[in-house]
């Protein structure tokens, strides 16, 4: 499919509303008391990404790659998910995975609904099982520099792109693109995005997207 432009979703606290999935994950695996005090730190700005990162990925230790595909599988997302999606899709608009969800994460969700992946950090594999370090960081800058250069890829500038999230995770690839939509999002987000929605149903957004997409010829 030739692509007329491209839509990045972020994943936690946006297609994922319920939490980061880094703590539906570490609530399996055991280890997530320390996470969430993490992410807390990490949205007051008291900790990195990378630092939240190593402290997550120690709790994979030993972790079956397969277990944690088939946990993803249970993976709550808000609803509405497929109906968007589909629209993209007839209207030549790739949905693109932008996050900083690991990369397990973002490929189970891309293969359910039909997102296109695009980044992510990454827990190291020795053999079939996680080994507790990270093989990949991946913060918000990586998030932003990897969702322009696969619109290089695909032949459109920024201009033929928009981005929809909610947290300061995703500020500057709201200041990459002409329109940013803050759904369900915090003060920064909102301040950020060019447009905003508070909803439990993702297709309450089409309305948003065709009025950009309407902007795109």
């Amino acid at each position: 499919m030739t692509s007329r432009g491209i839509v990045f979703f972020d994943i936690d606290g946006t297609l994922v509303p319920t939490g980061s999935t880094s703590s539906f994950l570490a609530a399996r695996l055991g280890h997530q008391h320390d996470l969430d005090r993490a992410e807390e730190q990490y949205a007051r700005g008291e900790l990195s990404n990378q630092e939240v990162s190593a402290i997550d990925a120690r709790g994979w230790t030993g972790a079956p790659t397969a277990t944690i595909d088939r946990w993803l599988e249970d993976l709550p997302l808000i609803n509405g998910v497929d109906a968007v999606v589909s629209w993209c899709r007839r209207h030549q608009i790739e949905p693109v995975l932008a996050s900083l969800a690991w990369q397990p994460v973002s490929t189970s969700i891309a293969r359910r609904y039909g997102f296109t992946p695009n980044g992510g950090p990454r827990v190291a594999v020795s053999g079939s099982t996680y080994d507790g370090t990270v093989a990949e960081h991946f913060d918000e800058y990586d998030k932003r520099d990897r969702a322009l250069a696969l619109a290089i890829e695909r032949g459109l500038s920024a201009d033929k792109c928009c981005a929809i999230g909610d947290s300061r995770s995703d500020l500057p690839l709201f200041e990459a693109v002409p329109a940013s939509l803050a759904l369900n999002a915090g003060d920064a987000a909102r301040d950020a995005a060019t447009a905003a929605i508070n909803t439990l149903d993702l297709t309450e957004i089409l309305g948003w997207l065709q009025g950009w997409e309407r902007d795109l010829d």
